[in-house]
């Protein structure tokens, strides 16, 4: 009997705030919630962009004034719906109107001379003594130099690209513990995590001590790595301008380590782990890992996970390069414009639509899986559950960048489990897709050709299609997980997020089956039975899950337990959703503070015993058991 994997937790940052409790979906259909319910996320956005901070009850706001979270919100809501999702990319990422380069301006060569010309705006301020100066005409320099390796030219430029998913404005996550100079992509990672366990509403001490610690995976990654100074960026690019490489720049910058990070310093496990990298399929790469370990009995706890921040001038640059991205003179073209303005930058990613390039986002998001005994013996909450995902490549390419034929396979084989799962009337009325939707020329013919061919092969019509890059842009290997984290959110508020960014859907769109809306689908809690997390990645990598609401989870697990045995876990399921809402408010209210065990409970081989049947871990109560059966024994 296969053990199906169930959410039991998930959290998060993306440009739409917290993942964990909806908050983030919250933001995308922000006109949709009630007035309670509106103002707890844009109070927990104030909280994590620095605007206000918690007083006893209530809340101080920038002036230090304490005010209730009516008052701080009417105040402060304009500002933070305009800091979330896609904007102009802010300074505290990078100066678009500054991107620093080197431009070569040598004219000729002396005798042991190095001669160039200079404008006076790419004039140092401290002109070294080996230049000798001589101004030719206004503006405008001539240099000699005896020593040309002193020679550094800078020069700025404006960014040809100027739109971004980032963060929220203000959240700085590795204020929130001891950062210690980790690349920000792992600030976040430590953030995220510490937000899927802690939404449990089971402490993780009380997960562990339930299993074996090998019952315990932990499998995250994403699908750059870190590329800003503190990692990989910093590495390669420190010593051609003359700073000193660290000692944490090397191993900070692969890409397995936000799943290092879970481990070391806030689960300690000593499972498994790994990384899975598929370009834009590494999160639901990593998602197939974990439900493969439950199906098959090897786990009974998985931390799935993904983490990217690419908003940086030389992975843009390289995108751009690529002509993968929207450049504001394209943007300007489409929409016949003189100028951008904020409202322009918002409307950036269209998915679907008229559009001439994907946003490039950041996003860390996490997923905590149990084997459905574990969740029931210990009263978690499920929020759904992931039966398969599939993955398939595209065979011979031309271009390594194309799409091929792989996600056929990959969406296909996901609505023929849903249809033998749930039946051919559920796949058919109450399912939707989410699908990879990069507003690009390309992806929109494509990608629309395979989900509507998908429909006319299983005589769906109608199949709605939602494309959340829309709202946050294209996170790269956490899309999946940003995905994820929308429609869960809605089997909690019944709309599926309209592509609201997208005026009109483009003529070459493939749609005879399908249903593209650029307004809020209303389907209700219960409404749909069924979502594909859709993900077609560069050379070739494309993956495809299926994900069971929570409503149709319950009426089959149901069937698995006895009566009795649902009942207490009813019981112990009112205790971690008063936990996990507990979790909920102090962050609203800006006391929670991420997971971070640095240096703790640190363990030498000298510390384990070690017989010939299990090893015991100091600080763990479970053993690891060494029977290891013989899958040979047939042979052997």
């Amino acid at each position: 009997m296969s053990q199906l994997p169930v959410i039991v937790g998930f959290g998060g940052i993306n440009p739409a705030g917290r993942a964990s409790f909806h908050h983030a979906y919250r933001r995308l259909i922000i006109d949709k919630l009630d007035t309670h319910t509106r103002q707890e996320t844009l109070t927990d956005l104030a909280i994590l962009t620095g605007l206000a901070t918690g007083s006893n009850g209530n809340y101080l706001n920038q002036d230090g004034q304490e005010c209730s979270a009516t008052d701080l919100i009417q105040e402060l809501q304009t500002q933070l719906l305009s800091n979330t999702l896609i904007r102009r990319i802010e300074k505290s990422c990078f100066d678009v109107d500054k991107v620093v380069f080197n431009k070569a301006a040598c004219l000729n060569f002396g005798e042991n001379k190095l001669n160039f010309r200079l404008r006076k705006r790419q004039m140092p301020q401290n002109i070294p003594e080996s230049w000798e100066v001589k101004e030719t005409a206004p503006g405008q320099f001539d240099i000699q130099v005896s020593n040309h390796m002193d020679v550094i030219i800078p020069d700025t430029k404006k960014a040809p690209v100027q739109a971004a998913g980032q963060l929220p404005s203000g959240f700085e996550p590795g204020k929130l513990y001891q950062s210690r100079n980790h690349p920000r992509n792992l600030q976040m990672t430590v953030f995220a995590a510490s937000d899927a366990i802690s939404s449990c509403g089971i402490p993780f001490e009380t997960i562990a001590n339930s299993v074996a610690p090998d019952k315990i995976a932990v499998y995250a990654s994403n699908s750059i790595g870190q590329l800003d100074d503190y990692g990989f960026g910093g590495l390669t690019k420190f010593p051609s301008l003359g700073k000193r490489t660290t000692s944490k720049q090397m191993p900070l910058g692969y890409a397995q380590m936000p799943a290092d990070f879970v481990n070391a310093y806030i689960l300690g496990n000593v499972g498994t782990t790994g990384g899975s990298l598929g370009a834009c399929a590494t999160f639901l790469y990593n998602l197939r890992s974990g439900v493969n370990d439950i199906r098959s009995g090897r786990r009974k706890v998985v931390l799935v996970g993904g983490s990217d921040s690419p908003v940086t001038p030389e992975i843009i640059e390289g995108f751009r390069a690529m002509g993968a991205l929207a450049e504001d003179k394209d943007l300007l073209a489409l929409d016949k414009l003189s100028e951008l303005t904020d409202d322009d930058y918002r409307k950036a990613c269209r998915p679907f639509g008229n559009n001439c390039g994907f946003t490039i986002g950041e996003s860390s998001q996490f997923t905590l899986l149990m084997s459905d005994d574990l969740a029931i013996e210990l009263g978690a909450d499920i929020y759904g559950a992931v039966p398969e995902v599939f993955v398939n490549a595209d065979g011979h390419k031309k271009s390594i960048s194309a799409p091929g034929i792989g996600n056929y396979i990959t969406l296909a084989k996901s609505a023929s489990l849903v249809r033998n799962m749930l039946g051919k009337e559920s796949l058919q009325q109450r399912s939707f897709v989410q699908a990879h939707g990069t507003s690009t020329p390309q992806n929109r013919v494509t990608e629309s050709h395979v989900i509507n061919e998908t429909a006319k092969a299983f005589s769906i019509q109608n199949w709605p299609v939602a494309a959340i890059k829309s709202y946050i842009g294209h996170s790269q290997g956490t899309a999946g997980g940003d995905q994820l984290s929308s429609s869960l959110g809605t089997w909690k508020y019944g709309y599926i997020p309209g592509i609201l960014t997208t005026p009109e859907f483009a003529s070459d769109v493939h749609q005879s089956n399908l249903f593209f809306s650029n307004q809020h689908i209303e389907v209700g809690s219960t409404g749909m039975d069924s979502v594909f997390l859709n993900s077609k990645g560069f050379g070739g990598n494309n993956a495809s899950a299926a994900v069971i609401a929570p409503h149709i989870v319950k009426s089959m697990l149901q069937k698995r337990y006895s009566k009795s045995e649902w009942q207490t876990y009813e019981t112990k399921l009112e205790t971690t959703r008063q936990v996990a809402n507990a979790y909920d408010q102090s962050a609203i209210r800006g006391e929670a503070k991420p997971l971070y065990l640095y240096d703790h409970n640190v363990l030498q081989g000298e510390d384990l015993h070690i017989s010939d049947k299990e090893i015991t871990l100091p600080g763990y109560d479970n053993p690891i058991n060494l029977d290891v059966e013989n899958p040979f024994d047939d042979i052997c």
